[in-house]
């Protein structure tokens, strides 16, 4: 199994922009198939070709050319007529009724109008000839006065124009403005940026596609194919890397080699957002052999392991080509192959990680995002909701565009409507393998018919096709004590539902952990070890607006005797005894430690500030020291194991001049007795 890398075979013609357009069309376009004669089928085209096809608006023009998404006839050049009968969501005063010809136009002859009793009423009737043009729009405006119609048929006359004659949609409207077909352009495309290409470091004559920019923007990896330097023959794909040098300049690529690379097909699909783990097509065996399915590969001191199954629930493929994207997390797989339930050549899937590991069976993800045509080079943005895409199965500029669409709730099925990247990246070639760093800034693809052949581009983008803003949250995990590097478990959680929202992990001797965090929420960011005391950090971004870089090093207090912890500082509400919601996760932290050691004994001290009066104080931080007593012991922990302290203000460990300091003083600790 390889990634997508053929060039679809699609006449391409002079585009009409028509797409500028700012006015709103008054269209109806055809909802429901009422009758036909015929439609083409086989076991390749899946729904392609079939009467559904050319139900709503058009999915080719204004390009033209042979299409999945089009109603074609049965058989080519039959000398006997053809004929569909749509219907339409409600009847209107008919002023005009568009036919979108997508190929071998000319054939259609005759047209009718239907009223809501079904009275018929010829508005075209014309001899059927070929046309010197790849496609049109047939607008016809009837003559007859005060027309109201719900339905349209057309005739077509195959036997006149050679080969299939397809039809991509039928409108109807009450207006004589000229029904023009559009492109669902994003709103704020680009105008101005040009695209940039990366240059010989990256490109060659051979083929390089599915750029994988790190979330920093300094590490590219891509695949190549038709070059010599492979591992395996030149015609197979490997997996190659190129980094920023401190001049900002691509070095040259460098083969990423065993064992990555084999002999076979190689390809890394995505890369997680620490960066220590690569996602890969195909299934590793220690053979040396390569079969179909996904692997993934950890980086460790001594390079890239070998590559681990993921091992995914009743998967095939029936394509050739396929294109995978895992999501930030790590937690769900968006593909795009072909199977039984698929619209057309490939449609998008999603699969999602189980308890054991293991992956479900894929889903399809609807017609939203499907076509009858191929949907291919998925990529899913570190804010984990935009989904970039390539389809042949919509209007666009070329064989194949980039499109955008966000998901709109948790079941992964429901998306916006696909929108196009516009002109300045779509071009009437190919374009795809759209990929984006957490900073936004630039989008990295590919284009083919250039000089060096599939190249690898990039462009600054504007807000409106960027993905949601992002933190990067990055440090190190070390020893309270002696500032020894701790290997840990890092875990980010939101703070107002206590849902775990991204894992990774700090190993001390492979760089920084790395979280990429989405804004307009507050999370809490626990670092974990055996025999070590949790620790916990607070990062709010909610009324953050941009992307940030944050730089959070978190401490870890060795599990032992004497050993003092202190907890957070917001844990009570303003002069109350009343423990905070969000702070029951701290306090879980202590039962979890005192479960894994049940011979262990804490005492509880109480804090103030000096403000107010102190015998007050006195009895405020001893009611917050019971009621966290309390909380403990109503989760499982002996009372005899707490033994609890009120100092009120007289341990400061801070200066009472200020507000900031203050709340350093108001605080609760806990000693580890004994063990």
């Amino acid at each position: 199994m390889s990634l997508l890398r053929r060039k679809l075979n699609f006449y391409v013609a002079l585009i009409l922009l028509l797409s500028g357009k700012s006015f709103a069309q008054h269209v109806l376009w055809a909802d429901k198939v009422l009758g036909y004669s015929s439609e083409y089928r086989n076991n390749d085209s899946g729904q392609g070709f079939r009467s559904k096809q050319i139900l709503g608006e058009p999915n080719k023009l204004p390009d033209f050319g042979n299409s999945f998404c089009a109603w074609s006839p049965a058989t080519p050049d039959n000398r006997n007529e053809e004929w569909i009968k749509v219907g339409f969501e409600k009847s209107i005063a008919l002023k005009q009724v568009a036919v979108a010809e997508n190929f071998n136009p000319g054939s259609v002859t005759r047209v009718y109008a239907y009223n809501d009793s079904g009275k018929e009423f010829l508005i075209y009737d014309e001899k059927a000839a070929p046309i010197p043009a790849k496609g049109r729009m047939l607008r016809i405006f009837p003559k007859q006065e005060n027309l109201i119609a719900n339905a349209i048929k057309i005739i077509l006359d195959p036997a006149k124009v050679a080969g299939f004659n397809q039809i991509d949609a039928i409108g109807i409207s009450t207006a004589s403005e000229p029904i023009e077909a559009l492109i669902n352009i994003a709103p704020g495309i680009l105008k101005d940026e040009k695209k940039e290409n990366l240059g010989k470091a990256i490109n060659t004559k051979g083929q390089e596609i599915n750029p994988i920019i790190s979330a920093d923007g300094r590490t590219l990896y891509f695949t190549r194919a038709d070059f010599e330097g492979n591992v395996g023959s030149a015609a197979k794909q490997d997996a190659w890397v190129s980094t920023l040098d401190k001049g900002n300049k691509w070095t040259p690529a460098v083969n990423l080699g065993p064992p990555v690379n084999t002999a076979g097909d190689n390809a890394i699909i995505s890369i997680s957002a620490d960066g220590k783990t690569l996602y890969l097509i195909n299934v590793y065996l220690p053979s040396g052999m390569l079969v179909n399915g996904l692997s993934k590969s950890f980086y460790t001191k001594n390079g890239w392991s070998f590559p681990k199954e993921m091992k995914i629930q009743n998967f095939y493929n029936r394509d050739d080509f396929s294109g995978y994207a895992v999501s930030p997390h790590g937690n769900v797989i968006i593909m795009a192959i072909q199977r039984n339930d698929t619209e057309g050549k490939k449609d998008l899937y999603v699969s999602f990680i189980q308890e054991d590991e293991s992956w479900s069976e894929p889903k399809n993800m609807g017609t939203v995002l499907n076509s009858a045509s191929e949907e291919y080079a998925p990529f899913l943005a570190l804010d984990n909701k935009t989904l970039y895409f390539a389809s042949s199965g919509r209007s666009g500029y070329g064989g194949g565009d980039i499109f955008l669409s966000r998901r709109l709730d948790d079941t992964w099925l429901n998306w916006s409507k696909p929108e196009n990247l516009g002109p300045t990246i779509n071009t009437a070639k190919q374009d795809s393998y759209f990929n984006i760093p957490a900073a936004g800034d630039y989008g990295y693809f590919v284009s083919d018919g250039n000089a060096l052949g599939d190249d690898i581009f990039r462009i600054r983008l504007t807000p409106s096709i960027k993905p949601d803003p992002v933190a990067t949250v990055t440090g190190s995990v070390f020893e309270f004590e002696t500032t020894t590097p701790v290997k840990a478990e890092i875990t980010a959680k939101i703070l107002k539902t206590g849902e775990t929202f991204s894992k990774t992990t700090y190993e001390g001797e492979t760089g920084e952990f790395k979280l990429i965090l989405p804004l307009k929420e507050a999370y809490v960011i626990t670092a974990s070890q055996k025999d070590y005391f949790s620790t916990t950090e607070d990062i709010d971004l909610i009324d953050e607006t941009g992307f940030r870089t944050i730089r959070k090093n978190l401490y870890l207090q060795p599990v032992k005797p004497g050993q003092q912890i202190r907890l957070a500082n917001n844990m009570f509400t303003q002069s109350s005894a009343d423990i905070t919601t969000t702070s029951f996760q701290e306090l879980d932290r202590i039962i979890g430690i005192m479960n894994q050691y049940p011979e262990m004994e804490i005492l509880l001290e109480g804090h103030t500030d000096n403000q107010g009066d102190v015998k007050k104080n006195v009895k405020l931080s001893e009611d917050r020291v019971l009621q966290v007593k309390k909380y403990l012991v109503t989760k499982g922990i002996g009372s005899s194991r707490i033994q609890t302290k009120a100092w009120g203000p007289a341990k400061p460990i801070a200066s009472n001049l200020t507000e900031a300091t203050r709340q350093k003083n108001r605080r609760v600790e806990f000693t580890i007795l004994k063990m």
